[in-house]
């Protein structure tokens, strides 16, 4: 069947494949110009317009980056790994629906945010009350990943019914696991809007503000591992490729999978431990469980180096430094991850430390959490995609990859820009620099100026960030409009090692662990929803502060 599938075909699908790229692509470029200029804005280096005030811009950085860069990619990706390891004759239209509704979605969102109706930061927290044209785009670029999710499912079902005894090809289990805890975590902020859009359209007297952020976060931090599970998509099923190894282990590989998958959701409280109206024993669970999610961290960081080991042993070097010598360091695709998995490191340790409830408490309302986030989303998540990039275009265009000596140099910035910016944040935030505030300074307080420096250092490092994101789209927009062709690329995936085990036939069932999931997140919220409902709070009429 794979040999007899024509041509005609799989150019539809990379059409399909590219069409999310290169909109994630518009979507970081454009997100990155909002965070350089807040970034000096905030270090007090620039003054902004008033019709341009720092809070617009700041949530459409937010939104770009955190929410649609980050989307578009990963919907890509899995619609490009399913494509290509379940080969079978099919339709684009429903990844082109998919893709039309997210598109439509986010122009709705950065239109009413750039025209100063939704000034409400990515979080969208109420009471600030946005522009009912927000909420509703909001809520359509979710209602398009559900679409393409249900072109994955569908083509899982498909070989399943097509091969009854054959477990499903690793890669496809791992964006299936992806999609499933992203369909439990939306749940959560299709809910929100349930509350949000009635509100902002003046159907309701009021909003309950405690439980729109206790559902928003139900998806938020989520929304972080969906992110990391599109990286890992890439470290465990595409990276081995580069060096020409093989992934570990089948069965290691799965777990981690369905351990993110189970520990995900349950965990969104650890954000509100200063938020009254949640009880303190809803709080301390959430904390264990995040701290069970990081196990399957740790297991990608075994598995991932192993893997690097292995590729080097069968070369004929052994030890840790000859192991990482042997690496492709000066493949761009391969460095951007790599670099992205050293950062990865910081932003793990980082996040033990917010998940503890003494410790969060002195640095929640710091910028602190900024480097945080920050080093999570535009480390492991952001540098590996735009790594990928660089190996995913070319089979998609058929043109080799334009100026490979910028690619590489890219990924170097990315990593330096991000150390710098993250670093200064977290030490900034370390001596009490806020957070979510326009500026720093404290209109010239001297108690303010001990953490001016750091500011300073990062918006220098938001400036080598911005620089290293314009060198990717200059290599991104050169690649696709390149005439200089390649012979056809193979797309192949790594494959487990022969020495790998069995799949274990527990991992098999991937929908039922996601009703098992379901089943867990339902019951970490089932809790504070209740209390919510029968203790309600005033209700909240709106407020608009810009």
């Amino acid at each position: 069947m794979i040999a007899e599938l024509p041509s005609a075909q799989v150019l539809r699908e990379n059409k399909v494949v590219l069409a999310h790229v290169y909109t994630a692509t518009a979507a970081i470029v454009i997100g990155a110009l909002f965070g350089v200029l807040q970034g000096f804005s905030r270090a007090s280096a620039i003054t902004l317009p008033a019709w341009f005030d720092y809070y617009r811009m700041l949530t459409m950085h937010g939104v770009l980056m955190a929410l649609v860069f980050t989307t578009f990619f990963i919907t890509g990706l899995a619609l490009f790994v399913v494509y290509r390891s379940l080969p079978r004759p099919r339709s684009t239209t429903v990844g082109w629906a998919g893709w039309w509704v997210m598109l439509i979605g986010t122009a709705m969102a950065a239109v009413t945010i750039l025209s100063g109706n939704a000034t409400v930061l990515y979080t969208f927290y109420a009471p600030l009350k946005a522009n009912p044209f927000f909420y509703i785009g909001a809520t359509l670029l979710v209602l398009g990943t559900w679409i393409v999710a249900f072109e994955i499912f569908e083509n899982v079902v498909w070989y399943r019914r097509m091969h009854h005894a054959a477990v499903i090809p690793l890669p496809v289990f791992c964006v299936t696991t992806t999609f499933l805890m992203w369909m439990v975590a939306t749940f959560g902020v299709v809910a929100e809007m349930a509350f949000l859009i009635p509100w902002s359209l003046n159907w309701t007297a009021g909003i309950n503000v405690t439980m729109t952020r206790l559902l928003f976060w139900y998806f938020g931090h989520p929304l972080v591992y969906f992110w990391i599970m599109g990286a890992y998509v890439i470290w465990y099923n595409i990276v081995p490729v580069w060096y020409r190894g093989n992934v570990f282990s089948d069965g290691l590989t799965r777990l981690t999978f369905v351990m993110l998958l189970l520990l995900s959701t349950p965990v969104g409280i650890h954000h509100e431990f200063t938020e009254p109206g949640i009880a303190s024993t809803w709080k301390m669970l959430h904390t264990v469980t995040t701290y069970g999610v990081a196990i399957p961290s740790f297991l990608t960081a075994f598995a991932i180096f192993a893997s690097f080991e292995m590729s080097a042993i069968a070369a004929g070097k052994r030890g840790f430094l000859a192991t990482v010598r042997s690496l492709p360091w000066n493949d761009p695709a391969f460095s951007g991850a790599a670099y992205g998995m050293l950062l990865f490191i910081l932003g793990g340790f980082g996040g033990l430390i917010n998940a503890s409830y003494s410790m969060d408490t002195l640095v929640h309302n710091t910028i602190w959490i900024v480097g945080h986030f920050h080093v999570t989303v535009g480390g492991p998540v952001a540098l590996t995609f735009l790594g990928c990039a660089y190996w995913l275009i070319p089979r998609l265009t058929g043109r080799a990859l334009w100026n490979p000596a910028l690619a590489l140099w890219q990924t170097r910035l990315w990593f330096i820009g991000m150390l710098v910016m993250s670093l200064s944040m977290h030490y900034a935030g370390l001596l009490g620099a806020p957070r979510r505030t326009a500026e720093v300074s404290y209109v010239g307080a001297a108690a303010a100026n001990i953490w001016q420096p750091s500011m300073l250092l990062a918006a220098a490092g938001g400036f080598i960030l911005f620089i290293s994101v314009l060198a990717f789209a200059l290599v991104a927009l050169g690649t696709l409009i390149s005439d200089e062709r390649t012979e056809p690329m193979q797309a192949d995936l790594a494959c487990p090692a022969d020495t790998s085990e069995p799949t274990p036939a527990f991992l098999v069932p991937i929908f039922r662990w996601a009703a098992f999931a379901l089943a867990l997140a339902l019951l970490a919220y089932a809790g504070p929803v209740s209390d919510l409902i029968h203790h309600p709070s005033y209700l909240a009429p709106g407020m608009r502060t810009w």
